[in-house]
C-alpha cells in the first residue's frame, strides 16, 4: 500500500492482534506495540517497538500511531466484560489517531452485528439487526468507522467465526473444547449436535488481512470482508479433528461432553463473565454461516489452513499434546458421555 510501512497494532497480547503484528514484522513492517504495565516507555523486542500506554488514553494511542499508516484496532475488554463502557471509547481513540494520520484501520469483525433475520448465511450487505447488547456495540462501533472515512481515515473490516490458533488462549476453542497445559482427556461440546458452526484459524484470519492490506490502494475508504474459514456442518468436525490429533500423538481417545450450560445460567447472575457467555448462547443453537465471495472476489482466494494441520498447530501451542509424538494413525471414533 501506499505511504509509509508503520503500523500501530493494539491489543499485541491477544490472539488475533499477536498474530498480526508478528504476520506485520515478518512482512517487513515497522510494528509497533501499545501494552500497559512496562517498565519502560520503549522496549524493543521480538523485533517490534512496545511502547507504554492503554487504548482508553487518547493522548497515548494518538502519540504511537504518529507516522503509522495502519492501526490494527484486535483490543476487547476481557471475559466479554464492560463493553459498554470500553468498547466505544476505545474505537474513537483509534478513529482519531486515524483521523490524524490519514491511516487505515483494521477491524477483526465478528458475527454479533448480525440477528436472526439475517440468518443462516451473511454477506457483507446481509441487514444489521442485533438481538444482543454486545451486538449494538459492534453496529455502533462499525457506523463510527465508517463516519471516520469521511474525515481522511480508512478501515478494513474482516468478520469471521470463532477465532482459534496457537496463541488464543482467550476463545471458546480453550475455555471450552479443551483445557490449556492439559491433555485433551475430554472435549466440550458448546453446541449439539447436527448444528453448524463457523471457526476462523487465526493465522489464516491475520494473512487475510495483510493480503487486504497490500491492495488497499484499490478498495473502497470502508470496507467489508467475510471469511469462510472452517465449517463445521454438524457441530462435530472440530472434536473428531482434535481426538485425531490426540491420536497422532499417542494420547488415549478422548470423551464427549456436553458444555455445562445449566451451571452457566445458575451461576450468570453472580458473575459478570458467565452472563456475557451465556448472552452468547444462541450462536450455539442455530447455524450461522459466512459467504467469503467478496474477499475470493478480491485475493484470488480465501487463506485456509487444513483443519487438521491448524487444530494440531493449536493444541500444540495451548500445550495439549504432551505425549510423545507418533506417526500417524488411523482416526478413531469418539465416544460420548
Amino acid at each position: 500500500m501506499a505511504g509509509t510501512s508503520a503500523a500501530l497494532v493494539l491489543g499485541a497480547t491477544g490472539g488475533i492482534g499477536g498474530e498480526m503484528a508478528r504476520q506485520l514484522r515478518d512482512a517487513g513492517w515497522e510494528v509497533r506495540a501499545l501494552k500497559r504495565g512496562l517498565m519502560e516507555a520503549e522496549v524493543r523486542r521480538d523485533g517490534m517497538t512496545w511502547l507504554r500506554g492503554d487504548a482508553m488514553n487518547r493522548d497515548e494511542v494518538m502519540r504511537a500511531a504518529r507516522g503509522c499508516s495502519v492501526i490494527v484496532h484486535a483490543v476487547n475488554p476481557p471475559g466479554y466484560r464492560r463493553w459498554p463502557q470500553l468498547v466505544l471509547p476505545m474505537i474513537d481513540n483509534t478513529v482519531a489517531a486515524a483521523i490524524a494520520e490519514r491511516a487505515t484501520i483494521v477491524l477483526p469483525g465478528t458475527v454479533y452485528n448480525y440477528g436472526p433475520d439475517a440468518f443462516p448465511l451473511l454477506s457483507e450487505d446481509s441487514p444489521q439487526h442485533p438481538v444482543t447488547r454486545k451486538g449494538a456495540i459492534r453496529v455502533e462501533l462499525e457506523r463510527r468507522l465508517q463516519s471516520a472515512t469521511d474525515q481522511g481515515a480508512r478501515a478494513i473490516v474482516v468478520r469471521a467465526g470463532d477465532f482459534f490458533g496457537p496463541q488464543a488462549a482467550s476463545s471458546w476453542f480453550s475455555q471450552a473444547l479443551v483445557q490449556p497445559g492439559k491433555p485433551v482427556a475430554a472435549i466440550g461440546l458448546p453446541g449439539t449436535r447436527g448444528i453448524g458452526h463457523q471457526w476462523a484459524y487465526l493465522p489464516d484470519v491475520a494473512r487475510a488481512m495483510l493480503e487486504l492490506l497490500a491492495c488497499s490502494d484499490r478498495l473502497e475508504a470502508f470496507s467489508t470482508f467475510h471469511m469462510a474459514g472452517h465449517w463445521d456442518d454438524d457441530g462435530m468436525r472440530v472434536a473428531a479433528a482434535i481426538g485425531r490429533a490426540v491420536a497422532r500423538h499417542g494420547g488415549p481417545e478422548p470423551r464427549l461432553r456436553a458444555f455445562p450450560w445449566w451451571l452457566v445460567s445458575l451461576a450468570s447472575p453472580f458473575a459478570a463473565t458467565l452472563r456475557e457467555l451465556l448472552e452468547m448462547r444462541y450462536l450455539w443453537q442455530t447455524p450461522v454461516r459466512m459467504c467469503n465471495d467478496r474477499l475470493v472476489e478480491v485475493l484470488g482466494r480465501e487463506p485456509l489452513t487444513p483443519l487438521d494441520n491448524a487444530i494440531e498447530a493449536t493444541l500444540q501451542g495451548l500445550g495439549c499434546l504432551p505425549f510423545m509424538a507418533m506417526k500417524q494413525a488411523p482416526g478413531r471414533p469418539l465416544s460420548r458421555t
